[in-house]
């Protein structure tokens, strides 16, 4: 399984690499008068690595597991006490997963896939970065509806990538095109644009989606969610990796079409839009000043609306007394309440957390009694306030999907 030392990367970022490596438990969990959240962890696909990325208001969890051998990784639709496994587009060797926080109430389900071609060009794509084993096919965006995957076509390229859909059934994600951008870097030949794949239209399955262009300054850009809206956010920088970093120069938001600069919090890189709300309030994570190269990932949460622009949300303070405050955070989900959640971490590893009335608090310090896990980071979260991300196990050690519901007194 892939190791890699940075947090941070495009989309799930990386806090769904943090998710596959698992980061160790801090310690015994407090139980104070606050606690609120009665935690269920989730099944799994036989694996040691799960994690929940979605959660819809009918209480659909959508996001990943490994298999048994924990060197493949499927999509998986947590539905009425059932795991369901959504497979793949392409053999047994290949993975799939759903990443994003999707937000779709009527039964859509995207993400992406490996497919059964290999990739002509010997890219990596960005999917390989979540993946647990890097196979060399090609991947594609999927919608899965009723039982059925379906893949999304691309903007010409080889390789897709889906992430959100509406409840219009707009479905958002990025797809290459067939230029070879000259400012790609490692295995990465082409551009690629966000795209928007809107399965209303009887072709979508056939027709190239419609491309959301970066800013003028930029070669590329990558849609991460989308509205009931029709607002999109997502990135726009250089070809660079296909994996945020200076792809994610500027995080932007597209209103029919056009994007606009929402902002950033001093830094250069990995300025990255992970979710949107239906009052338009986007949530994501972006670098700070500082670092030895400003490509690392030096990332706080940020959340943005159009009356206040972009607001630094922070760190959690160290998890015992004694210990600095965490140095890097990202916002991953937030719901129609304005409530944002995601992950903090610091010298003793990451924590979930939850923002609300403007404080960021350990969603660990936030559980009924009971429960001895440890929460690792939370990716979405409903409007009735549950919430889906991943846990450490605290019989097994293993990195489990769970759902947290407010319970009494919580709201």
């Amino acid at each position: 399984m892939k190791r890699l030392t940075m947090i941070g990367a495009l989309t799930v970022a990386g806090m769904l690499v943090l998710a596959i490596l698992a980061p160790g438990a801090t310690g015994t969990i407090e139980q104070d008068a606050r606690a609120v959240y009665e935690v269920t962890q989730l099944g799994s696909l036989g694996g040691t690595a799960s994690a929940g990325s979605s959660i819809n208001n009918r209480g659909w969890v959508s996001g990943f597991s490994t298999l048994p051998d924990d060197q493949i990784m499927h999509a998986v639709l947590w539905r009425d006490g059932a795991v369901v496994d959504l497979r793949t587009l392409g053999g047994a060797d290949t993975n799939s997963a759903v990443l994003w926080p999707v937000k779709n109430n009527t039964g859509v389900v995207v993400g992406v896939t490996e497919t059964d071609e290999l990739d002509p060009l010997g890219e990596s794509w960005s999917c390989s970065f979540f993946f647990p084993s890097v196979t060399g096919h090609t991947c594609l965006g999927f919608v899965w509806q009723d039982g059925e995957m379906s893949p999304l076509p691309t903007l010409g390229g080889n390789n897709g990538f889906a992430t959100g859909a509406n409840n219009l059934g707009q479905v958002v994600g990025w797809a290459e095109t067939t230029f070879h951008d000259p400012t790609c870097n490692g295995d990465q030949v082409l551009q690629f644009h966000a795209a928007l794949w809107d399965t209303r239209d009887d072709t979508f399955l056939e027709a190239p989606p419609r491309a959301l262009p970066p800013l003028p300054s930029d070669s590329v850009s990558s849609a991460t969610a989308i509205n009931d809206r029709g607002q999109v956010v997502g990135i726009s920088g250089i070809c660079d990796v296909a994996v945020g970093r200076f792809s994610a120069a500027h995080a932007v938001l597209w209103e029919d079409g056009v994007p606009t600069d929402i902002g950033d919090l001093g830094g250069v890189a990995w300025n990255t839009p992970m979710a949107i709300n239906h009052q338009g309030e986007v949530v994501g994570f972006a670098n700070v000043p500082g670092g030895d190269d400003p490509g690392d990932f030096n990332a706080h949460a940020f959340r943005w609306t159009e009356g206040d622009g972009i607001e630094d949300l922070g760190t959690l303070p160290g998890a015992v007394p004694g210990d600095p405050d965490d140095a890097i955070s990202q916002g991953l989900g937030i719901n129609g309440r304005g409530q944002v959640v995601g992950l903090s971490c610091g010298v003793r590893g990451c924590r979930a957390f939850i923002w609300e009335d403007g404080v960021m608090k350990d969603l660990n310090d936030l559980l009924a009694p009971g429960y001895e896990g440890h929460l690792v980071f939370a990716n979405d979260i409903n409007d009735v306030g549950q919430i889906t991300g991943q846990a450490i196990d605290p019989v097994t050690g293993d990195a489990v999907a769970f759902v947290a519901s407010p319970i009494d007194g919580g709201f």
